[in-house]
């Protein structure tokens, strides 16, 4: 190897990346308390990244179609704040749309509360009749419990009462309490700084778009800069779209359960509805929470509809699932239905809810990118089609 000075700072980088990585390997307890103290040091922006990301979706497609370049022959007198209007209506629209689920499901969800501590009146009575029936049926069992009752009786509750009370002053659970308290202190807090951060964002992604791209090609070689371009584009895109499909799929699957309910006269159908078009968001498994609440709901009110719905949300959720869900979401990512189903499955084994939301794109990502790559090398090879029938 000639030993030039440009070879000489190649060894030196390579040098000194091993000598990091053995530090870190040896030292790597104090590695991870520092990436995540960065992390929490970070963690305003990476909202305001997300918030920004989201808004972005409907803010580019107010850009486009309400204040284009020209209207007809002449120019548009409105395209120069374009932005800054886009960005008011965008924050009006997320504004109005929760204004009005608001509107149509809190009164709603208060009648159902009211409504179900009438039922849970009548329920409890139930349940004490049952269970005088019950003893008068089966003494024996009876008998035993009240076994059970006397050793409780000869408990010194008072000792009980000090060794709680001495737990509760000494032991974690005020501690717990505080930081729970702090979390969601610092929660709001990190929300305000990253919404405020996204505004600032959502205004100048042109002017810091720009600047990033100056940059990356200082410092990357050009080929290498545009794949890279290439690859944030693609992502751009990719989650663009999936947000829009996600969004998509939950009104269609939230619209289905509110007709479905209605036609069979079941309760609480609004709420429920909302319930589940908001759970959806989370990939295929999110509406099992709202499956959950609903059959609750309805249980107090009559059992036999609670079985009724149970067996309504198996059919919609097969139809959503199979149909609806692959279609939608996997065709706005370019994803087939297989490959959704098996990112939805391992985010979730990863990362939990986070995992299921972002893995659907990330693998959509990783199957564009591969799929490129197979092609090229295929045409490299001159492979004939016949054989990869």
């Amino acid at each position: 190897m000639d030993l030039n000075r440009k070879n000489m700072q190649k060894i030196a980088l390579l040098i000194l990346f091993t000598v990091l990585l053995l530090v870190g390997l040896q030292k790597f307890e104090y590695v991870l308390n520092a990436i995540w103290a960065l992390f929490h040091l970070a963690m305003p922006f990476i909202v305001g990244g997300a918030i920004a990301f989201i808004l972005n979706v409907p803010m580019c497609f107010l850009e486009r179609h309400l204040f284009p370049r020209h209207i007809g022959r002449y120019r548009n007198p409105l395209y120069r704040l374009r932005r800054v209007l886009s960005l008011i209506l965008t924050f009006a629209l997320v504004v109005a749309v929760l204004s009005v689920l608001s509107l149509m499901v809190l009164p709603e969800m208060a009648r159902s509360i009211v409504t179900v501590g009438d039922h849970i009146t009548v329920f409890w009575a139930d349940a004490i009749s049952f269970i005088n029936q019950f003893a008068a049926d089966y003494p024996e069992i009876v008998t035993e419990v009240q076994s059970y009752l006397s050793d409780w009786s000869r408990i010194d509750w008072g000792q009980v009462g000090e060794r709680v009370f001495s737990f509760l002053s000494n032991g974690n659970i005020l501690g717990n309490t505080f930081s729970v308290a702090s979390s969601i202190i610092n929660s709001l807090a990190n929300f305000v700084i990253g919404l405020v951060f996204a505004i600032y964002l959502l205004l100048q992604k042109r002017t810091l778009a720009g600047q990033f791209k100056r940059v990356l090609y200082s410092f990357i070689p050009e080929r290498h800069a545009d794949r890279f371009l290439e690859i944030c584009q693609l992502t751009r895109d990719t989650f663009s779209s999936f947000i829009s499909g996600q969004c998509l799929e939950a009104f269609i699957l939230g619209l289905m359960f509110f007709i479905a309910m209605t036609l069979l006269r079941m309760p609480y159908a609004l709420v429920i509805s909302a319930l589940i078009a908001v759970t959806a968001l989370i990939p295929i498994f999110g509406a099992f929470i709202g499956c959950a609440v609903g059959v609750f709901l309805i249980l107090i009110v009559n059992p036999i509809q609670a079985l009724w719905f149970l067996i309504l949300f198996l059919v919609l959720q097969q139809i959503e699932g199979n149909l609806i869900y692959p279609h939608v979401v996997g065709n706005s990512v370019g994803l087939p239905s297989i490959w959704v189903l098996m990112a939805v499955t391992l985010g979730a084994s990863t990362m939990g809810i986070v995992g299921m939301i972002i893995n659907i794109p990330l693998c959509s990502i990783i199957y564009t990118l591969l799929r490129q790559s197979v092609r090229r090398r295929l045409q490299e090879r001159r492979i004939n089609r016949s054989k990869l029938r």
